[in-house]
């Protein structure tokens, strides 16, 4: 047996978890027995929320409201008399209860027998140890607020939803006219009859805040955007109502006035007196005005934009901004043609960016302009930029000194056109000069100009210019036309007509070269080194763009295998030289790249220099694209087959044999083109082949020989209407016209191996050249790999998969645009 003894002191988990019980306890005792109120409560609500007074007679509504207000009061009644207050024992009894070994009830009691037996005595005293350690990982009682036993028919989650709906799409507040409805029919007659007043308050649009109808609002203090519009209307016999209001700017007023309009421009009270008048403190919310503000200095960016990153704020949303850029004429050098008096020219005033959706509270943007032709750039300016609110407020911020940034041109000639172009713009009186400085220009053009192109029309602007000055007078019209072609023969001479990559690879060389030499400024570095990149791109991709193999071993023997990738790192490396001042160590570097585009360049142009078999090699090649095509060809012609030969089996006789008799003669004409091609390289075999006597030309000569029979049977095939074998025997030719062409370049790679000495450092294992790039060589000109892709019997519908994947894959836009390129002009073949 045990008995009882003092509860012991319970430490700070025990009391947490008692007082958690207890609060559970609370809850579940409180929706047990309020869960009807609520209930009762929620319908009401939603009721009055969605207008239910408005459809019910006076009579019925004011029984719906006793009714409501009976139900009220009992149900809360009933909930008092359920109520039972939860004891903190209850809950010490609840937390027990969900412990094992019930640790608080055991914690207070006392050993009552074997008290004097000291082993009785620790069994106990380990057994309290536990429990005690029980405690200390009490945790609080959820209470059960399961009412489903209660309310079966769940009539409470009904009231939820309606009164949520009511929330969102009625009007919980008309709650508040339960005292009207209350009024007897007779009273409500008899005010609506007497004097009565509206008023409305219309925020400014661009707020985004809705109206309010004063007479439904029950707040005494109103908070509302400056310039919103309040209208007041009195009804009833005029003199009775009147408004005094100390909010707007209106200066003197009737205030009994039956219809009034003022705006709210400061804080103040607005007051309705008379009959149910009523008064409201207004907080006027200023419109604040917005804010801009540069952000870092401007920059040129590629080709000669100007990129200016600014940032604007406003509490309701900036509406327009205005950039404004004007000559800064003290800080311009005068000198030259800008010695003169410069014509008239308007400020410019550009429209900021803005975004077209989303939020203007706060716009962080560029403002990028292409200033290139413009007669300020590359002139010292000021700007500044202006931003409004949707209120009419402003902001400007101070005008920054700045040089207008705008293309710059590397060309000598090309920077001298540009800067008659400028001074021509600066005033018309500077035209004399210009015509005497082209003079003196055209006297040798050999000299100034590297394409005819360019000296031709550089003398039609001359020309134009001077006939301008004999007729003695230049309006706004000429002048325009004149700077225009003088801007494009700017062009002309920076950029000239450079289809060939190589030269303008070798002019952004030699640019970068003489601004390192010259110790120039780091921008125009940088973009000498963005032209030398572009420029290498180009090259590159034209190498990689070689229909046909041209490429023989470079100067010395030496075999030049790179990839674009390292060329990308020396360049890489050379800007990074040049950024650290490193100037000695970049001008190392941008000479070793020299000699290598040098060594690629002569690799490159080797190949179009006669060497033995060349003629025979090309007329290969383009015979097999002939062959290539007339295949292609075929092959629609058997699809055609497919595709029309139900429409024949179910046509009419007459125009079965008509298309049947189409049929040959397009057969008939294949063949024909076919026998042609046969006969065509028949008489290739004849001429001079590389590597004759050799093993390889030999196996040259025979794969040709295949190749020939193959295309005889092919011929027959298509004569006798047998599309598919004509195709299969097609394929066998070009391949054997594949293997001739490879033995054919093997043989002549092994004759320049002999001439040229032990230079066996130029081909790869298998006797096949690499390109400068490091790539296979192409053989004979033919198109793509020399591998079989397309094995096995079913080889038509292999090709179909590969046309349609090839489309899918060009199709996906977030592949390289090398790739893309590369696709595409697969599909533009095949």
């Amino acid at each position: 047996m045990r008995r009882r003894k003092a509860r012991p002191k319970t430490d700070p988990a025990l009391s947490r978890a008692l007082r958690g019980t207890l609060a559970g306890l609370w809850a579940e005792r409180l929706a047990r027995a309020f869960w009807p109120f609520t209930t009762v409560l929620l319908f009401g609500i939603a009721a009055l929320g969605f207008g239910v007074q408005d459809v019910l007679p006076p009579v019925w509504a004011l029984s719906v409201v006793i009714g409501f207000a009976t139900a009220l009061l009992v149900s809360f009644g009933l909930g008092m008399w359920r109520l039972r207050l939860p004891t903190l024992a209850e809950a010490a009894d609840r937390l027990d209860a969900s412990m094992p070994g019930r640790p608080i009830s055991t914690l207070a009691d006392e050993q009552a027998i074997g008290a004097q037996d000291t082993a009785s005595r620790r069994v106990w005293a380990a057994h309290l140890a536990r429990m005690q350690a029980r405690l200390s990982q009490a945790r609080a009682v959820k209470g059960d607020t399961r009412l489903a036993r209660f309310d079966r028919f769940g009539l409470r989650y009904v009231a939820l939803t309606g009164f949520v709906v009511a929330l969102l799409f009625g009007a919980p507040s008309r709650v508040s006219e339960l005292p009207e409805i209350a009024q007897l029919p007779g009273r409500a007659e008899a005010v609506a009859l007497g004097p009565s007043w509206e008023v409305w308050v219309q925020p400014p649009s661009y707020t985004g805040r809705p109206s309010l109808y004063l007479n439904e609002v029950d707040r005494v203090r109103l908070d509302l955007p400056q310039g919103s519009r309040v209208t007041v209307r009195f009804y009833g016999q005029q003199g009775i109502m009147s408004v005094q209001e100390s909010l707007s700017d209106r200066g003197e007023y009737d205030p009994t006035d039956m219809a009034q309009d003022f705006e709210i421009e400061r804080s103040g009270r607005l007051s309705v007196r008379g009959p149910a008048g009523r008064d409201w403190e207004v907080v006027a919310l200023v419109d604040q005005p917005p804010e801009v503000a540069l952000r870092g200095r401007a920059e040129r960016e590629r080709g000669g934009l100007m990129r200016q990153d600014f940032i604007a704020s406003d509490d309701y949303g900036v509406v327009d901004g205005q950039v404004h850029i004007a000559l800064d004429l003290e800080n311009v050098e005068r000198r030259f043609g800008l010695a003169t008096e410069p014509e008239p020219r308007a400020d410019l005033a550009l429209p900021l960016p803005m975004p077209a959706s989303g939020s203007r509270n706060e716009i962080e943007d560029a403002f990028i302009e292409d200033f290139s032709q413009h007669p300020w750039a590359n002139l010292p300016v000021t700007i500044a930029l202006q931003v409004e609110d949707a209120r009419g407020q402003t902001d400007i911020t101070e005008a920054t000194k700045m040089v207008l940034p705008g293309r710059r041109f590397f060309d000598p000639m090309a920077a001298a056109v540009i800067e008659l172009r400028r001074d021509l713009l600066w005033t018309r009186e500077n035209a004399a000069r210009i015509g005497e400085v082209m003079k003196a220009i055209g006297h040798r053009p050999q000299d100034a100009f590297r394409s005819s192109e360019g000296r031709i029309r550089f003398f039609e602007t001359r020309d134009m210019l001077l006939a301008s000055l004999d007729h003695g007078s230049m309006d706004d019209a000429l002048r325009d036309e004149l700077s225009e072609k003088m801007w494009d023969l700017a062009v002309l001479l920076e950029e000239g007509e450079l289809a060939d990559a190589r030269e303008r690879l070798r002019r952004a060389q030699e640019m970068l070269d003489e601004a390192v030499r010259n110790g120039a400024d780091p921008a125009e570095i940088a973009e000498l080194m963005d032209e030398l990149r572009e420029a290498m791109r180009d090259y590159m991709r034209q190498l990689a763009e070689q229909p046909r193999e041209r490429g023989e071993p470079p100067m010395d023997g030496e075999s030049m295998e790179i990839t674009q990738d390292q060329i990308q790192e020396l360049l890489d490396r050379i800007q990074e030289l040049m950024e650290e001042g490193r100037m000695e160590e970049a001008a190392e570097l941008l000479a070793q790249l020299n000699a290598l585009l040098e060594n690629l360049q002569v690799a490159e142009g080797q190949g179009s220099e006669g060497m033995p078999g060349d003629q025979a090699m090309e007329g290969l090649g383009e015979t097999l694209r002939e062959q290539q095509d007339l295949s292609d060809d075929t092959f629609n012609e058997l699809q055609d087959e497919f595709r029309n030969g139900d429409d024949r089996a179910e046509g009419e006789q007459g125009e079965g044999e008509q298309g049947e008799s189409e049929g040959e003669g397009q057969g008939g004409s294949l063949s024909d083109r076919q026998r042609g091609l046969a006969e065509q390289l028949r008489d290739q075999q004849l001429q001079p082949l590389p590597g004759e006597g050799t093993p390889e030309g030999d196996a040259a000569l025979e794969a040709l020989e295949r190749a020939q029979r193959a295309m005889e049977e092919a011929a027959e095939a298509l004569e006798n209407g047998e599309t598919g074998e004509a195709l299969s025997r097609q394929a066998d030719a070009m391949e054997a016209m594949r293997d001739g062409m490879r033995a054919m370049n093997e043989a002549r790679a092994q004759d320049q191996r002999e001439q040229q000495g032990d230079q066996a450092a130029d081909e790869t294992g298998d006797g096949t050249s690499r390109d400068p790039l490091g790539r296979d060589r192409n053989q004979g000109g033919e198109v793509g790999t020399d591998d079989n892709l397309l094995q096995g019997e079913d080889v038509y519908r292999r090709a179909q998969d590969l046309l349609e994947e090839l489309r899918r894959r060009s199709a996906e836009l977030d592949r390289p645009e090398a790739e893309l390129d590369y696709l595409r002009r697969l599909l533009d073949r095949f």
